[in-house]
């Protein structure tokens, strides 16, 4: 899918245009892919990205990541955050990471450490002992 509107390499000068290419990346033995917006040459994938070009990246790369490093994936801290009755903003301020933390995690801007990963698997199974972490 490419609009109409262009650009220019600026090493080779060659014509880009903007549309979204299937890129595939390998973190550890993980596959992923990447619907990859940016500026593409006409016969190849390699283009120049913006800043929130790169941010679809980003995304794809953690999900990869928190898998090889089995780590919650963004919809399974969502789950967790919900069973435990708690918005994204008491789930960071009780669990930790601060009240901005769990809409990061949830939207894959950012990983979360080991511990809470580890903490949500824990209460997940134990929902009760949330109430030890609330005192």
């Amino acid at each position: 899918m490419q609009s109409q509107e262009k650009m220019y390499n600026p090493e080779t000068g060659e014509e880009l245009f903007r549309g979204i290419r299937r890129i595939d990346y390998e973190y550890k033995g993980i596959k992923f892919s990447a619907d990859m917006p940016g500026w593409y040459p006409k016969d190849n994938d390699e283009g120049i990205f913006t800043k929130e070009d790169m941010k679809v990246y980003s995304k794809a790369l953690n999900l990869a990541k928190a898998q090889a490093e089995h780590l919650l994936t963004p919809d399974k801290i969502r789950q967790a955050r919900q069973k435990l009755n708690l918005t994204q903003e008491a789930a960071g301020n009780i669990l930790g990471g601060g009240h901005r933390a769990f809409q990061k995690y949830e939207s894959g801007e950012i990983l979360p450490s080991r511990a809470i990963s580890n903490l949500l698997k824990i209460l997940w199974q134990k929902p009760d002992m949330l109430k030890f972490l609330e005192a």
